[in-house]
Order: C-alpha cells, then sequence, then structure tokens
C-alpha cells in the first residue's frame, strides 16, 4: 500500500512544503491529492523565490508586472496569489469532505512584520480577503508580537498557521495563544468551528544545533547526537494531547472549536548520516501533520515504514532531554536562537524575491 496512504490511516496529514505554478501547471500537485493523499501546502518566501526564480510560467506575468506602477511586494503577491487559490480549490474536496480539518494552503505574512503585532493582523486580514478562500491559513511566526497578532486573528475569525517555533516553550505560548483566541470570538458571538490552526515545530534545525553543542563537548554527550528534535515533539505532543483533551478545552471543545494540531517542520534531515525519514517514520500519530519537502516525500513513497511511533519512547524522549540539560545545554535558549536565525533567514529570503519582483 502506499507509504502516504498508509501515513493517512494512523491519523497524520501529509502535506507539500512546495507550490509553484509547474506543480500547478503540469497536473502534478493534482496527482499528489489525488493519487497519494497529500492534505495540505506549505509555503514561505524561499519556496516562492525558487519558484519565481526558475519557473519559466511566471515570466510573461512578471513581466507584464513589472510594465506597472506598483510597489515590488505587491507584484509579488499578484503573481502568487493566484498560484494559492488555485490550490486552495484542488484542496476544496478534502477540505469538505474532512469537515475543514484538513485541505489547507499555507501563506506567509512579510517577515519584516515579525515584531509588529499591529501590522500582522492588519496583512493577515487583508490577505484573507486577497485570497478569499476558506481553506486558507495565514502563517504568522511564533515570535511575542505574533503571539498578540495569533491570539487577535483567530478572534477575528481568521485561520492560522503558526510557524517558528523550536522549543516546548514555544508550543505552550501557541497553544494559549490560539484558546484565547478561541474565547474571544466566542465572546463577540462567533463560530469558533469555523477557523483551524496548525503550530508548526521545526525540527532539522534543532538537532543542527544541538548536535553541535554535543560535538563540543564529545565523550558521552554524543550518544544524544540526532535525537534532541524527536524526543522534543513527542514530549510537545504530550502536552498536546493533555491540553486540547483535557478540561482546559472541555468547553470551547463542546461549542465546537477544533484542537491546534501539531504540525512537523523543516522535516528534510540535514545530516546524511542519519535516515531521510527520521522526522517522519518517528513522528506519526493521529491528529498531527507532516509536512514534506518534494525529495522527503519520494524518500517516503519509495521506502517509508509506516507505524504509529509518536506516543512510542516517551521515558527515553524525557532521559534525553534530562541528559541535555545536565549538559548545560539550554533547549529553551536554543529555541530562542534558533527563531531569531529563522527569522532572518526568511527576511533574507523575502528581500532575494523582492528583488525579482523590483523594478
Amino acid at each position: 500500500m502506499n507509504p502516504l496512504l498508509q501515513v493517512r490511516e494512523q491519523g497524520q496529514q501529509i502535506w507539500l512544503d512546495n507550490l509553484s505554478r509547474t506543480l500547478l501547471n503540469e497536473g502534478q500537485l493534482a496527482r499528489f491529492i489525488a493519487e497519494d493523499g497529500v492534505a495540505g501546502i506549505t509555503t514561505n518566501p524561499s519556496i516562492f523565490h525558487k519558484a519565481i526564480a526558475d519557473g519559466r510560467y511566471y515570466e510573461d506575468d512578471l513581466a507584464a508586472l513589472k510594465a506597472q506602477p506598483m510597489a515590488a511586494e505587491t507584484r509579488y503577491e499578484h503573481l502568487v496569489i493566484p498560484d494559492v487559490q488555485r490550490a486552495c480549490d484542488l484542496l476544496r474536496p478534502v477540505f469538505d469532505d474532512s469537515k475543514g480539518n484538513a485541505g489547507y494552503v499555507s501563506l506567509e505574512v512579510s517577515p519584516a512584520l515579525a515584531d509588529d503585532a499591529d501590522g500582522t493582523v492588519a496583512a493577515g486580514l487583508r490577505l484573507k480577503t486577497a485570497v478569499d478562500r476558506a481553506n486558507l491559513l495565514i502563517k504568522v511566526p511564533a515570535t511575542a508580537a505574533g503571539l498578540i497578532a495569533i491570539e487577535r486573528l483567530i478572534g477575528a475569525g481568521v485561520s492560522v498557521n503558526v510557524t517558528l517555533m523550536f522549543s516546548l516553550k514555544h508550543v505552550e505560548a501557541v497553544a494559549s495563544a490560539y484558546m484565547k483566541g478561541l474565547e474571544r470570538l466566542q465572546a463577540s458571538g462567533g463560530d469558533v468551528s469555523s477557523v483551524m490552526s496548525v503550530a508548526s515545530v521545526f525540527l532539522s534545525r534543532v538537532d543542527t544545533l544541538i548536535d553541535k553543542e554535543l560535538d563540543e563537548r564529545g565523550g558521552e554527550a554524543l550518544s544524544l547526537r540526532g535525537k534532541a528534535a524527536v524526543s522534543m515533539c513527542r514530549l510537545a505532543y504530550q502536552q498536546y494531547r493533555a491540553r486540547f483533551h483535557g478540561p482546559a478545552f472541555a468547553s470551547l471543545r463542546a461549542a465546537g472549536a477544533r484542537p491546534q494540531y501539531l504540525l512537523w517542520a523543516s522535516t528534510g534531515t540535514k545530516n546524511p548520516a542519519y535516515s531521510d525519514l527520521l522526522y517522519v517514520e518517528s513522528l506519526i500519530g493521529p491528529e498531527t501533520v507532516n509536512t514534506l519537502p518534494d525529495a522527503t516525500l519520494a524518500a517516503l513513497l519509495d521506502h517509508g515504514r509506516v507505524a504509529r511511533t509518536l506516543e512510542t519512547g516517551l521515558d527515553d524522549a524525557r532521559r534525553v532531554l534530562d541528559e541535555l540539560n545536565r549538559l548545560g545545554i539550554d533547549m529553551t535558549q536554543a529555541g530562542e536562537r534558533l527563531q531569531a536565525e529563522g527569522l532572518r533567514q526568511f527576511e533574507q529570503a523575502f528581500a532575494q524575491l523582492l528583488a525579482l519582483t523590483s523594478d
């Protein structure tokens, strides 16, 4: 059986971490959805930069836009919003069949707004209106300002993909912002069942940083290499279960609110010594999402082994984090550093993207 469909049987959604007109125009995205059960799409500035820079399908539209007096960011949005709309339309049957639990496409607000709550809210509302699709997720980073914006956007009935999460502290803060947003929406008379949110925890970057720290310590510390990210995610899922299947969420659930699914991101393995499916096969479980770049999706199709693994090895996961702490490796501090680095990378990618659409 197709491993992607096997994963779906375990209750986990597989999303594609890519979008381009090549995928749309040549039918590959439609095939992924129809044949392989791909249930969503994530995008970011790097993805759109590559798509526009390499894709012949953008050339004519970009030339026409450059003939008009408009800002580079406006041109970029004119290029990508139609792609997002087409992807949303392809996934609409998935959205409808799942009653809104799957079938989403994510579009990110400008990384320049990461520390601007008001600007993020305004951009999120504007992009939601521009795309005009029920199965759109607005991507917002889990910064301090982002948390404020997340609560306000959810409170305004906007579905949100929270990005750039790297620690258990991020998971807890984002879940709290989501619940506060639902309470705000409910208090205003809104329909809490109308919004969806996913919380994107990044994996490979965590291991890259922590492995470097372990290499510097040497000796027994080396036995922990490649274990930090998976251990963190398994414990994050326990936090998720306790919050969204416990008393804290009971009244919102009774009103039709959806739990905020954890989404595993940055799942392409960076260390060639590790399995190319380390961040897939180790984290399969219900009410989660794994978004895969093309190469990891192909690897899963080719040789993926599927089992419900997310709730296994919990004692070992706790031991790994305890050992890291004993060695003086602070996962919370590492998460803050990684978030700051991730924001810089997205800002650089967005600047390169806008250079493509500038006069």
